[in-house]
């Protein structure tokens, strides 16, 4: 099993339940197919580098998740499928990034606790 982090932008005219639904949706797609989640993080709705369907913000979300490699083109073809999806963006970790994310979440949490 592969270790890889997705990050995702939802169209910002979607209410909080369709954005909650549809991060449950593809949530559920990973672990339908044995897919061990690691990490999800809610970054909320945020400002576009530049407008992508006329739109100047999105709502982002990341998965880092363990899954076996076949898994990831049916995932990013149901990211296609998705009109609630702006962009997606899934990259493979190797050991480095691994180990930073892992500090990166570690930091994150002591932020929040503060």
């Amino acid at each position: 099993m592969n270790q890889y982090e997705t990050v995702f932008i939802l169209n910002p005219v979607l209410s909080d339940d369709q954005v909650k639904e549809t991060v449950k949706k593809f949530e559920n797609f990973l672990t339908d197919r044995g897919a061990k989640m690691i990490a999800k993080e809610d970054w909320g709705l945020k400002k576009l580098a530049y407008a992508i369907e006329n739109k100047k913000s999105g709502f982002y979300h990341l998965f880092q998740f363990d899954v076996p490699g076949e898994v990831i083109n049916d995932f990013e073809v149901e990211f296609r499928r998705d009109e609630r999806i702006m962009r997606y963006l899934t990259v493979k970790l190797d050991k480095y990034a691994v180990e930073w994310a892992e500090k990166r979440r570690v930091k994150m949490s002591k932020k929040s606790k503060a």
